[in-house]
């Protein structure tokens, strides 16, 4: 692994970006390997812009700051990209993965970048069949999982099941497991 692997999440407020990296930080601890996770957003409402951040590395990560160069980007609403310069800072080899029924193709014209690997899953539609909700943020945890290998799907139903009563847990599995399944890549 990369000293520091450096993720930055785009949703919107009330999707769960944050909660995202969390759960990826929390799966990443309990794999052993040290993490940053944290929001940046101030007074927004429910539905304006957000990003969160996660950090992950096998050494103790010295730098307090958020994500200006990602490795990964997620992005957990695709309206985001026609007002949100999601691929800003992104490293050449960086991974994009987006919440889109469009395939990888089709969304690498739309943000006009020929930078990274490109990824995209169904996200809404899976959430909406398991959860009965359009609540993103599970789904493309699970995308995050298939398209960079960071940590692994065993580990972050551990720590699913340690968030979350019961009923939601095995359910939010359940939409993690689809969205791994789902995933696809140009």
């Amino acid at each position: 692994m990369k000293k520091i692997l450096e993720v930055r999440w785009h949703g919107r407020g009330g999707q769960g970006a944050w909660t995202a990296s969390e759960l990826l930080a929390r799966t990443a601890i309990y794999e052993g390997k040290y993490i940053q996770s944290f929001p940046e957003f101030g007074p927004e409402r429910m539905g304006a812009p957000v990003a969160a951040f996660t950090r992950i590395s096998s050494e103790p990560i010295k730098i307090h700051c958020a994500v200006y160069n990602p490795d990964i980007v997620a992005v957990l609403d695709p309206t985001l990209m026609k007002t949100v310069p999601i691929v800003d800072g992104l490293n050449e080899e960086g991974t994009i993965i987006i919440n889109s029924k469009d395939g990888p193709s089709e969304l690498r014209n739309t943000l006009k970048t020929d930078r990274g690997k490109l990824w995209t899953v169904p996200a809404t539609d899976i959430a909406i069949k398991i959860l009965g909700r359009p609540i993103t943020n599970t789904a493309m945890l699970g995308a995050v999982a298939r398209a960079t290998a960071i940590v692994k799907l065993e580990s972050m139903e551990k720590i699913v099941k340690k968030r979350f009563r019961r009923d939601l847990a095995e359910k939010n599995f359940a939409v993690i497991n689809e969205a791994y399944k789902e995933a696809k890549s140009e």
